[in-house]
């Protein structure tokens, strides 16, 4: 048999934020399980500043598939880099097809859009048992950690260096409780900073630090790619009126540049008590907020007010309080670990008695996002601030 040594080993790491963050544990996972091998990982442009500052992975490639030459393109800055193996996170076939086109000898990931003839290693996904059809509710934060477990076992069978016993912590590899992790640079702190500088937001500590206590501020997420997964901007204005009038909070609207609209009528639609109140709300996309800057400021938030979209998993990562909205999806896609010390994650759901055998994706009409109320989300906001002295 061979001597063991370290793996090249790709991660092949999802198109979307949220998703990018729930698959930080695995990246852990595999940096405590190979501390001596190289583990690359493999994003979309704009991600690869979402991982930046992390000590998760020896490098970042950033490539963009999403075209009918996007798996050539991928595979060719990958075949010279000479990788043992790789773990296909994303369920795609063209993901699956960039991988085998860089010839990469071992190739993890689940079994799924048709592309198994492409892996060496094919993972199966649960499904939800008889009658019902499709894929169980399972948090992507566990199905990501399935397949790195199972690439870690493969590599270990092929005399790769691989620890499965132990971790830095003492931890097992196999029942080893998942966090997820993000970091900044001091580039991108810096860059928060300013951000919120030109927001008359006055950026002080991060959660957690000691520091001057600067205006407290909340963040309000109102987007997301889906719109069925948004809830009413008159909704989010309500909630935000309540957040400067009782609380004396400021307010943050996020949003990407395509929702600049969306973040705009937001703003004007909420209603303010007095005047100078004007000053307490602010518009991130009109002050050249980035995915860079986002995490600095959400590490700064009182507390995060959010769709399910990207925002949520950043707050998670950084332990700050979050009051998340669900419509239409399901929250077990996403559930997210609990953050060591902080308050939990509120979760409102559209219809809270839908039967546990049941998936809300599956009720488009009962599951509406707009039958989350108001009310509902203010008694939400108030738990979580009273958890965090607010």
């Amino acid at each position: 048999m061979p001597e063991p040594r370290p793996a090249r080993v790709l991660v092949f790491l999802p198109s979307w934020l949220g998703d990018t963050v729930m698959a930080t544990p695995t990246l852990r996972l595999l940096r405590e399980a190979m501390p001596r091998s190289v583990i690359v990982g493999l994003v979309r442009p704009g991600l690869d500043e979402l991982l930046s500052g992390s000590d998760l992975l020896d490098d970042i490639i950033v490539a963009d598939g999403r075209s009918v030459t996007g798996p050539a393109k991928i595979a060719s800055k990958l075949v010279a880099l000479r990788f043992d193996a790789a773990l296909l996170l994303p369920n795609s076939f063209a993901s699956a097809m960039a991988i085998r086109l860089a010839s990469i000898p071992i190739r993890v990931g689940y079994d799924r859009d048709g592309r198994g003839v492409l892996l060496t290693e094919r993972l199966i996904a649960p499904r939800r048992p008889p009658p019902r059809k499709g894929w169980e509710p399972i948090s992507a934060v566990d199905y990501y950690l399935t397949a790195g477990r199972a690439l870690l076992e493969v590599l270990r069978s092929r005399s790769f260096i691989v620890d499965m016993a132990t971790r830095t912590d003492g931890s097992s590899v196999v029942n080893w409780t998942p966090m997820l992790e993000l970091s900044s640079t001091e580039r991108q702190d810096q860059e928060s900073r300013q951000v919120l500088m030109k927001g008359g937001l006055e950026p002080g500590p991060v959660f957690g630090e000691v520091g001057p206590a600067p205006e407290p501020f909340a963040l309000i997420n109102p987007g997301g790619n889906n719109p069925a997964k948004r809830w009413p901007v008159e909704r989010f204005a309500g909630v935000a009126h309540h957040l400067i009038s009782q609380h004396r909070l400021k307010v943050a609207i996020n949003g990407s540049p395509a929702e600049g609209e969306l973040v705009s009528i937001i703003r004007d639609a909420i209603v303010l008590d007095h005047p100078e109140d004007e000053r307490m709300v602010v518009c991130l996309h009109e002050l050249g907020g980035t995915v860079a800057s986002l995490k600095g400021i959400v590490r700064r938030a009182k507390l995060v007010l959010t769709n399910d979209t990207g925002p949520r998993h950043i707050a998670a990562a950084f332990g700050v309080p979050c009051v998340s909205l669900f419509g239409p999806t399901d929250p077990r896609w996403t559930l997210l670990p609990e953050h060591p010390g902080t308050t939990r994650e509120i979760i409102i759901t559209a219809d809270p008695t839908l039967p546990s055998e049941e998936l809300a994706d599956d009720h488009p009409e009962r599951c509406r996002i707009d039958r989350i109320t108001t009310d509902e989300v203010i008694a939400a906001v108030d738990r979580a601030l009273g958890g965090r002295g607010g």
